[in-house]
């Protein structure tokens, strides 16, 4: 499953939000002078909380990737040690067949393969789990960044429409958000 960077395409959102608190700054105390003014506000508060659960995401997404790969980087080990591990041990049989016995030296390295095997699965499935983690945090923290979009969203709707009720729908979903960006955090 490719893991993609998240991002925050609400850049003209931003301009327009920004443009009409402009124009509430330049009017008289008007009701929609100081909803344009506050939504703005709350916007860049959201916008910010995005880009930081974007970043942690994409770290998240990144050690994920990174730590599958050493998952099978490890799995290979573990499979050339039981190619070697295969190797010896038809050499002791096919010895043992024809009479005759395998070289102490052999013997030691068949237990030493047994031994490094074990060590490697334990790494390997460590750094599968690890990877497993850091996946579930990216998926927490990209669920953020979707409700800190649609609250970016709903905002400039509230400043387009002058309706109050949808920037209190920006605000829930940003704190929808918050919730996320904590709970990935941590």
């Amino acid at each position: 499953m490719p893991l993609e960077e998240i991002e925050a395409p609400t850049e003209h959102l931003h301009e327009h939000i920004q443009q009409e608190a402009e124009k509430a700054a330049g009017h008289a105390h008007g009701g929609h002078d100081r909803l344009a003014m506050r939504v703005a506000l709350s916007s860049v508060v959201i916008a910010v909380l995005a880009a930081v659960s974007a970043l942690h995401a994409g770290h998240h997404a990144n050690e994920a990737v990174i730590e599958q790969m050493q998952a099978a980087d490890q799995w290979s080990y573990f499979q050339a040690k039981g190619i070697k591990l295969t190797v010896l041990s038809a050499n002791r049989d096919l010895l043992t067949a024809l009479g005759k016995e395998l070289p102490a030296e052999s013997l030691a390295r068949i237990e030493g393969y047994k031994k490094e095997q074990a060590q490697i699965e334990e790494k390997a499935h460590e750094s599968e789990q690890a990877s497993a983690a850091h996946l579930h945090h990216y998926k927490t923290l990209a669920n953020g960044v979707t409700l800190f979009q649609v609250g970016i969203a709903m905002a400039a709707m509230a400043v387009l429409t002058r309706r109050r009720p949808l920037w209190y729908v920006s605000l829930l979903l940003g704190m929808g958000g918050a919730v996320f960006l904590a709970l990935g955090l941590f």
